[in-house]
């Protein structure tokens, strides 16, 4: 195993993966692309355990630099198909990041997007609509393209999700837009009381500035 695998969480024998954290800070802070195209070879790992540090660090370098990951976007798109939920969330999580700094690319793969979500446990469908609304804040062609299908998430989920689900919206909302937005959010404040409810009713205030 190379000293670089050796700095997982798996193969240090540690339950938290403050060593995938460490890892993916130090490639990021060096840019260390050898280093990054290792890990995301080993995305691929037979050991499902290296597998899923590898997601992490990934993931968690495009947070830091979506750019330093762009190189793997195709294999992100192709991990949405894992039957593994932890592995399909993985992947959402380095695309919602993607988004940020190429919207094209989540435009072009919305098919196979919208297909992890519609099979998706909740964390997937979280990171679905941070990339959603990430890609629909480029420009105006994505906007109108992709909001309906937020509202639509906003509409459908349970009282308790829509906070979240607001505030993960929140980056596609813009002036021509805000008055369905609100329309929306009112109408499942009904369905909310105590913290859920004040807290959908600040994401409102926001999007009233806006008007």
């Amino acid at each position: 195993m190379s000293a670089l695998l050796n700095r997982l969480a798996y193969l240090q024998t540690r339950r938290d993966r403050t060593p995938n954290l460490d890892l993916a800070r130090d490639l990021a802070s060096r840019e260390d692309k050898a280093g990054i195209r290792e890990i995301a070879t080993n995305m691929w790992n037979e050991s499902k355990n290296i597998h899923a540090d590898c997601v992490h660090v990934m993931y968690e370098i495009a947070k830091i630099d979506p750019m330093l990951v762009m190189p793997y976007a195709s294999d992100f798109i192709k991990l949405l198909k894992s039957k593994h939920h932890d592995t399909v969330a993985g992947a959402m999580t380095a695309l919602a990041e993607i988004a940020k700094a190429d919207a094209d690319f989540i435009f072009k793969n919305l098919d196979a997007i919208k297909k992890a979500r519609e099979t998706g446990n909740d964390n997937v469908v979280e990171k679905f609509i941070s990339t959603l609304a990430r890609a629909a804040s480029a420009n105006e062609e994505y906007n109108k393209a992709l909001f309906p299908d937020l509202l639509k998430q906003l509409s459908a989920c349970r009282p308790s999700d829509a906070p979240e689900y607001a505030e993960r919206t929140l980056p596609a909302v813009n002036e021509s837009n805000c008055a369905a937005f609100i329309k929306t959010l009112k109408k499942r404040n009904d369905d909310l009381s105590g913290a859920a409810y004040t807290r959908l009713a600040k994401i409102i205030r926001i999007a009233e500035k806006m008007t």
